[in-house]
């Protein structure tokens, strides 16, 4: 195979006027980026997200401050920049969605579908955090904030503020019975909220018509959306260093505690394969946009700076407001420090009452989570579309094909989230967040995309593609990650997750039933058992031998495509030049 495409290479250099100006047989003119910004700028939206600022904080704390710097660089350098490369590049060189790109082996063609389930299940359940949000932006517009006054219909009959302190916070009353309205359990799915359904239909369309003309248009909107946080992030931490107590809590988040640092590897782990966005196939898409001679090996090395460096600015934001919320209240910062939806909507807005102008604090707060939010869950849109585009390509090439085939992905995802704003809401959300993108199903995939691009279709041959697009060899480091090191330090973390399993439980208190359960790893299974049905399928189908079918499967369908596929490659190479 690496000799035909060196052949085919080779007779375009030589022959440069046998260059023809479309596509290669059986492929669509494939749309690109404007400007090769507009793939950074989406990179940056997608991969920096919430976790970075309501996640990465938190674990960093909780795990001896600065010394859990030390395991989080060292799994960037050995896990996260080589897989994120990897599908970076895969994507510029197949020039095809997470489906279509694993035709390089079309044994492990699973890979593809269960990336696609994987950023599915994501996005349908991410966006309830968007709602969430966009119903507390529009709260903050009132004064007080009504999180901040006792005398509301969802709070504690006859109780003053003063009383609820030495019970319930009416911060926790307006999260708890007045946007989630909980039921006492997952059996008990009660009324829907409409309000949170409004909310929730007003974001769908906001990612709809961010995502429904192509990456022409979501280059441009990404311009916004990725760096405005960056804006709002900086102003917050300008007020958040001039208010009491804040030094305290800075020092809290950054302290070195030594005696943690043999507990921290598998947390940190987890953040980098989480807040990298690996495993989901849109960076693949994102990718598959590029020129086919784009430097991908240095982006992934920039892109995977900007992503550490705002989870780690993000931190000092934090935990100065966090700092001075402890000294107003005279506790200690570990009293006060929460992770996830905690965090955002609850610590956050608590912290925002106590400081005067509140309102204009909360609704700084909540826009740039919307946008954090919401870049990723658009880009998150598009690599599932584009993956479902590039398998049925061709008759279905109809004028309004993409606006279709969004709307519906929109709407469907939406039809699943209305069990997520009724009152039982909140513990579906949570079986989704827990098993549907969890750690163990990305780290399951990460293993294979390594195991099947450098055992099977080949590390070196990867390694001369890439040279092939960038110009030069990438450095001897990401061929030993992708064959040795990656797949062990994913399969070591991911066996702990399954030796240490903890049923999932809500506020430690509510403990899911058996069958809530069972949903949760059919949830979970469900991308994962992609890889290896979809091989047996395979195998099962095809005549011959084992040891034929393999043969036949991984040399000669690969070097079908290839024949097709690099001709267009290097065709596009030359027009560019």
């Amino acid at each position: 195979l690496a000799e035909n495409n060196n052949n085919i290479y080779n007779n375009y250099n030589n022959n440069p006027v046998a260059v023809v100006t479309g596509p290669g047989p059986g492929y669509q003119e494939r749309e690109t980026w404007t400007r090769q910004m507009d793939f950074m700028m989406s990179c940056v939206g997608f991969a920096v997200g919430l976790g970075n600022v309501w996640r990465f904080p938190y674990l960093c704390y909780k795990n001896g401050g600065g010394v859990f710097l030390i395991p989080y660089l060292l799994i960037v350098v050995v896990g996260g920049i080589p897989i994120f490369f990897l599908e970076i590049a895969l994507g510029q060189f197949m020039k095809a969605g997470s489906i279509n790109v694993w035709n390089i082996a079309p044994l492990f063609k699973g890979l593809g579908y269960a990336s696609m389930v994987i950023v599915f299940f994501c996005n349908t359940y991410y966006i309830m955090v968007l709602a969430w949000g966009f119903y507390y932006l529009i709260k903050s517009f009132n004064s007080p904030l009504p999180w901040s006054t006792c005398d509301n219909e969802w709070n504690t009959n006859n109780m003053t503020c003063a009383e609820m302190a030495n019970a319930r916070s009416p911060i926790i009353e307006f999260w708890e019975n007045k946007v989630l309205n909980i039921s006492s359990g997952l059996d008990e799915t009660g009324e829907f909220n409409w309000e949170l359904t409004l909310c929730l239909m007003a974001v769908w369309v906001m990612v709809y018509f961010c995502v429904w003309k192509g990456v022409k248009s979501t280059g441009k909107i990404v311009y916004f959306t990725a760096t405005f946080p960056y804006v709002v992030l900086i102003i917050l931490l300008v007020r958040g260093v001039t208010l009491p107590g804040a030094y305290d809590g800075i020092m809290f988040y950054i302290k070195p505690d030594w005696s943690k640092l043999e507990e921290v590897w598998i947390d940190a782990g987890t953040q980098i394969f989480f807040s990298y966005a690996i495993g989901l196939g849109a960076l693949t898409a994102l990718g598959s946009y590029n020129r086919f001679n784009n430097d991908c090996y240095k982006d992934a090395f920039v892109l995977a700076m900007i992503n550490s460096g705002t989870s780690f600015f993000a931190g000092f934001v934090v935990f100065s407001i966090l700092g001075f919320m402890a000294a107003e209240q005279g506790v200690d910062i570990s009293q006060v420090a929460e992770s996830g939806p905690g965090l955002a909507f609850i610590a956050y807005p608590k912290a925002v009452s106590l400081m005067p102008v509140a309102p204009l604090w909360a609704a700084l707060f909540f826009f740039m989570l919307l946008l954090l939010g919401l870049d990723s869950q658009f880009v998150g849109v598009e690599g599932f579309v584009t993956g479902i585009l590039d398998v049925f390509p061709g008759k279905q090439n109809f004028r309004y094909r993409r606006e279709i085939s969004v709307a519906i992905c929109c709407l469907l995802c939406f039809i699943i989230d209305l069990s997520m704003v009724t009152q039982g809401g909140m513990y579906v959300f949570q079986l989704f967040d827990y098993y549907s993108a969890s750690g163990m199903t990305l780290l399951w995939q990460a293993f294979w995309e390594c195991i099947v691009v450098a055992w099977v279709y080949g590390a070196d041959r990867f390694m001369d593609d890439v040279a092939r697009m960038i110009g030069y060899r990438p450095f001897p480091w990401m061929k030993w990650c992708w064959s040795f090191i990656t797949p062990c330090v994913c399969m070591g973390i991911f066996l702990f997750h399954l030796v240490n399993y903890k049923p999932l439980t809500y506020n430690n208190v509510y403990v899911y039933p058996w069958w809530g359960e069972v949903i949760g790893w059919c949830l979970a299974l469900s991308s994962m058992l992609c890889i290896p049905v979809t091989l047996l399928y395979k195998l099962f189908r095809a005549k011959g031998t084992f040891k034929e079918v393999s043969s036949r499967s991984l040399t000669q369908k690969q070097n079908q495509t290839f024949e097709k596929l690099f001709t267009w490659l290097v065709n596009e190479k030359f027009l560019n030049d």
